[in-house]
């Protein structure tokens, strides 16, 4: 009979629990992801198009919130210090994530303690690229050029991939070329494009419209090979900087200590709308290379990115400021 009676608690209490453990989480009102950059940048684009997948997977609104400025600490604040409920999450970069320790003298947020890393979202491509108008057509020309003009050649950057990729050309091409940092992408292309600065390094998510249309020209991508989603544009490391690896990317995060049901519920609904082979195809257009992770190994990945930025930083002399 004590057997019997164990046995039928034990069976009622499961069925009990059945329910909590098999329904997946599920928001209770409308979801806000973070930009750290402005409308029109790479990271911008790919939250929107996550955005909309993500809405009908969740049940509720999935709302894009641009917060530009300060090397996208703004949007790293904003959100380490939101409530932990999975109702605020962050696209972050390797900018907020990873090089901002290296660039930064003091940050407000802790880039690993203050957040709930969620997945991997991939890597974006970036590339070279001097206005349509400009006389330089390559790699050496622009080398040529700032040597015989120290200090007078300029490029322009509106994240970090931007300031280190930009610092590590003048410093293997041993020339000297001024920085001139802005907010995000999209004013900084502004100017590259009237001529106003000679030169930056840019996603291909936010230049490809004005690189079709002429008023970008590239003179090569930033990783170590070549872009399988532009394998027409050769590498820097081809053009003369041997070695020239910079590589960005993007993954989304939430507050620390988030509950496990909801990192698992936002993973989950993230990786189905994501790996749709419609979706990457539709990321590779705008030259996004899609990758998903377990919130595990993207938190893995990120410390493992500080280190790497960290590097680079110092191979590029670069202070933090």
């Amino acid at each position: 009979m004590m057997h019997r009676r164990t046995l039928l608690g034990a069976t009622a209490l499961a069925a009990m629990s059945a329910p909590a453990w098999g329904q997946a989480w599920r928001p209770s009102r409308p979801v806000t992801i973070v930009v750290p950059f402005g409308a029109g940048s790479g990271t911008d684009a790919i939250t929107r198009i996550l955005a909309t997948l993500l809405e009908p997977e969740l049940g509720q609104p999935v709302l894009v919130d641009n917060r530009a400025g300060a090397n996208g600490t703004l949007a790293a604040s904003l959100v380490a210090r939101s409530t932990p409920d999975g109702h605020t999450l962050m696209m972050t970069t390797n900018t907020p994530h990873a090089a901002n320790p290296a660039l930064m003298k003091r940050l407000d947020y802790d880039p690993v303690g203050d957040f709930t890393a969620l997945g991997r979202a991939g890597n974006y491509t970036f590339w070279l690229v001097v206005g349509g108008s400009s006389p330089v057509r390559s790699l050496r020309e622009l080398l040529d050029r700032a040597k015989a003009r120290p200090g007078q050649v300029s490029y322009a950057s509106g994240n970090s991939t931007g300031i280190v990729a930009g610092a590590t050309i003048a410093q293997m091409g041993g020339v000297e070329m001024t920085h001139v940092p802005y907010r995000s992408t999209p004013p900084a292309m502004t100017d590259v494009i009237a001529g106003r600065v000679d030169c930056m390094v840019v996603d291909v998510s936010a230049s490809l419209g004005h690189v079709r249309e002429g008023r970008l020209r590239t003179l090569g991508v930033t990783s170590r090979e070549r872009s399988a989603l532009v394998p027409e544009v050769p590498t820097l490391h081809e053009g003369g900087l041997e070695g020239f690896d910079v590589v960005a990317w993007a993954g989304l995060v939430g507050p620390a200590r988030l509950p496990p049901e909801v990192v698992a519920g936002i993973n989950a609904a993230f990786r189905r709308v994501w790996d749709r082979p419609e979706t990457v195809q539709r990321l590779a257009g705008i030259g996004f290379e899609a990758k998903t992770s377990t919130p595990e190994e993207f938190g893995a990945f990120i410390r493992d990115e500080i280190a790497k930025w960290a590097r680079m930083a110092r191979a590029a002399g670069i202070e933090p400021e």
